[in-house]
């Protein structure tokens, strides 16, 4: 539905029920965005959340080294985080998330967990770079005759000092009631978004997607799957001692947080690379709420760190320990991490001749699975 605002055209999209999501509550993408000018056989059949970060990192080509009397942009849009060098050298990580009732949390949700949601996911994209949150900005769009502002933002407040980033600003407006389709709720969701800034230890390189290499094994900092069932999605923690010891060890090479799911988020570390990661999925960390991988890596809201490391061991086992044959064999971490890394659940090769960098898991019988096709897509 297109409602007019002064000047401004503006989309409003309705989310379907978290519910019927197979309890993928995730986005990044804005639901309230300036209406572009498409043809009505192109609004039935919306762009979709991939083609779109394509579309907008292909028109953000000129951002790269961009200079000005502030710094310089290292880099923009299809990271965790932005990020750039300030005129006197040091590296700023630049993050924003937004937070959509009925998309990433039900109605109903303690205030307690809206907020720590909103905060955590942002300083996860933080922790993807192998950053330290430093502070935040906030803005809440509150449906009218929200009566739990003020606890909502004491909240926010609250685990953004937990965390590390302190509000130190942000802005607040009050949605109307508008007509909506049938069998929809008339009012605006409550909707939040969170900018976190964050900083760089002892001068390491923030972690990008696109470091992974050849050869490199890849790790997890925890189970994958069942995020929704188990209320991790509301609770988990975002793994900030993990990425800066990451950063600091000099042996990890690409990192990514995943929230749309370990298939399309190793996808995206494998495009932005250049190479294909293989994953074994007979070597995945599963939760026991999964009935079996397909759903753990597809599910999403994980926000584990997936890491590409250096490899710690070329041997490989040939199916006496139970796994793929070919899958890497158990073997100590990299380097000390809380928590725990978990791993190496695959490795990183060079593609195949005529095919396109990216993500592949292996199942148990030897069979290959287009890993970018097992995800949460926010535009499907």
């Amino acid at each position: 539905m297109r409602h007019s605002h002064s000047r401004e055209q503006y989309l409003v999209i309705y989310p379907p029920p978290v519910s019927s999501q197979m309890g993928a509550c995730r986005a990044s993408l804005s639901l309230l965005f300036p209406a572009m000018r498409v043809s009505s056989a192109a609004q039935q059949y919306p762009m979709r959340e991939s083609d779109l970060l394509r579309h907008i990192a292909d028109r953000s080509g000129d951002l790269f080294g961009l200079s000005g009397a502030f710094g310089q942009v290292v880099v923009g849009p299809g990271d965790d985080c932005a990020v750039v060098r300030t005129a006197s050298g040091n590296v700023l990580l630049l993050t924003v998330d937004q937070l959509v009732e009925g998309r990433h949390f039900e109605p109903g949700t303690s205030i307690d967990l809206i907020a720590r949601k909103a905060v955590a996911r942002s300083v996860s994209d933080i922790a993807a770079m192998g950053g330290r949150p430093s502070w935040g900005l906030a803005t809440g769009l509150l449906p009218d005759g929200f009566a739990h502002a003020d606890e909502l933002f004491d909240a926010m407040a609250k685990w953004a000092r937990h965390w590390g980033c302190p509000l130190i600003g942000g802005d607040i407006a009050f949605g109307t009631k508008e007509p909506a389709p049938e069998g929809r709720a008339t009012r605006m969701p409550l909707s939040l978004t969170v900018t976190v800034c964050g900083w760089m230890e002892h001068g390491a390189a923030p972690l990008l997607r696109s470091g992974a290499q050849v050869g490199d094994e890849l790790w997890l900092t925890g189970q994958v799957g069942g995020s929704f069932e188990s209320g991790w999605h509301l609770r988990f923690e975002p793994r900030i001692e993990a990425g800066v010891a990451a950063a600091a060890s000099g042996k990890v090479h690409a990192a990514i947080d995943l929230s749309d799911g370990l298939g399309r988020d190793a996808a995206r570390v494998g495009d932005a690379s250049g190479v294909r990661l293989e994953i074994f999925a007979s070597t995945l960390p599963i939760s026991h709420r999964c009935a079996d991988w397909v759903h753990a890596v597809r599910e999403g809201e994980d926000y584990e760190l997936l890491l590409a490391t250096g490899p710690t061991s070329l041997a490989h086992s040939e199916g006496h320990t139970g796994r793929t044959p070919g899958a890497l064999a158990p073997v100590p971490p990299p380097f000390a991490a809380e928590p725990g890394l978990l791993g190496p659940i695959g490795r990183v090769r060079a593609c195949r001749a005529g095919e396109t960098p990216g993500a592949t898991i292996i199942d148990a019988h030897g069979r290959e699975h287009e890993a970018g096709e097992m995800g949460w897509d926010h535009g499907a």
